[in-house]
């Protein structure tokens, strides 16, 4: 397994483990150089998507991933890490709705249940 996706599934298990809301992964390798992943999320409130951040920053860190850059952590309307080959985005309700990232990336690939990668990425155009 490549090190995005290693990095991507310690990112989303750190998500899942703070009860993040519908935790989605796109695979964007073939359709930009930005990263080869994206990970989108919402928390129920500010305080919950900072725990949210700070649980995922942890995980990676431990694992040797330090965050690259921060951006939104003090308002936590819409938090972005960057990790280079991960991007992971932890939102509010509310402006993910607005942002709709899924929609921005709908020519990357749903990646189903990155926990159980062995092998390829199997998913669906967004």
């Amino acid at each position: 397994m490549d090190e995005s996706k290693k990095m991507t599934q310690i990112a989303y298990q750190a998500l899942d483990e703070k009860k993040a809301a519908d935790i989605t992964v796109i695979d964007i390798e073939k359709v930009s150089t930005i990263a080869d992943y994206f990970i989108i999320t919402n928390g129920e409130n500010s305080s919950h998507v900072q725990a949210l951040v700070e649980n995922v920053q942890e995980k990676m860190y431990k694992a040797g991933y330090p965050c690259k850059s921060v951006e939104g952590f003090r308002a936590a309307n819409w938090v972005l890490l960057d990790y280079g080959d991960i991007v992971v985005n932890v939102f509010s309700r509310e402006d993910r709705r607005f942002y709709d990232l899924e929609r921005i990336w709908r020519d990357g690939r749903i990646v189903e249940n990155p926990e159980s990668w062995t092998g390829e990425t199997e998913g669906e155009t967004v």
